[in-house]
């Protein structure tokens, strides 16, 4: 079903989402240290990573911050920090998800199934779309700009092909987040929507703050401005 990643220092824990993982049909190699997660990370390949904030070594943000100069693997973010600022923080880092503990490995399971079920989405064989100098190739899930790679993490991804799937149409915000999450309960609400989507205009965007793809419509919710084609 799945080769996962599971960087977690508190073995209790870590033993219980490991067991219940593999019950699942997943393949887990568990790290307890951000050294041997990292490592892990470089000697093997992983179609998710699931990581705790605070390790005795490091910090999960740093590696996850690693892993993003690497891959655009899903991350999930295990922590029992629920300050927005730290849930917000995550995913302007890359991650996919973030799930605050205590919490029911049921719940960690459902985050995983759905997390994977988009990305397989995403990748899955398709349209080559051309919008302005923007072409995304869906049959190996491949953006670029002007010729050169983007590396966008599978929610950017998914968030991108929602857009150029309606060019021209104004989106409401919970409208994105309806097809962003297609009915899996994550932490997703207005203002990690503008974080993601303000990471894609970093990535796609000449100028950012004059968006030309991506722009606002206020009171409204957002646009994809540019026409798109399909080959």
């Amino acid at each position: 079903m799945g080769r996962l990643l599971l960087v977690e220092d508190d073995e209790a824990l870590a033993l219980g989402i490991e067991f219940t993982l593999i019950d699942e049909g997943y393949q887990v190699l568990r790290a307890a240290t951000f050294d041997e997660g990292k490592r892990m990370f470089e000697n093997e390949s992983f179609d998710l990573v699931i990581l705790d904030v605070n390790l005795p070594d490091g910090s999960g943000y740093e590696l996850c911050k690693y892993i993003r100069t690497k891959s655009d693997v899903p991350i999930i973010f295990l922590t029992a920090l629920d300050e927005e600022v730290n849930v917000v923080l995550g995913f302007e880092i890359g991650g996919d998800d973030y799930i605050t503990k205590p919490f029911r490995v049921k719940e960690l399971i459902s985050r995983i199934k759905a997390i994977l079920r988009r990305n397989s989405k995403a990748a899955a064989p398709g349209n080559r779309l051309i919008s302005g100098d923007i072409t995304v190739d869906t049959s190996m899930a491949l953006v670029k700009k002007k010729g050169r790679e983007v590396a966008l993490t599978a929610q950017e991804y998914r968030l991108l092909l929602i857009f150029m799937s309606k060019p021209k149409v104004v989106m409401k915000r919970d409208e994105i987040l309806r097809e962003l999450l297609e009915g899996a309960e994550a932490f997703f609400d207005e203002n990690t929507l503008s974080v993601y989507i303000k990471r894609i205009r970093e990535k796609i965007e000449d100028n950012p703050k004059e968006p030309q793809y991506i722009i606002t419509q206020r009171g409204l919710g957002y646009k994809w401005n540019r026409e798109v084609t399909k080959e």
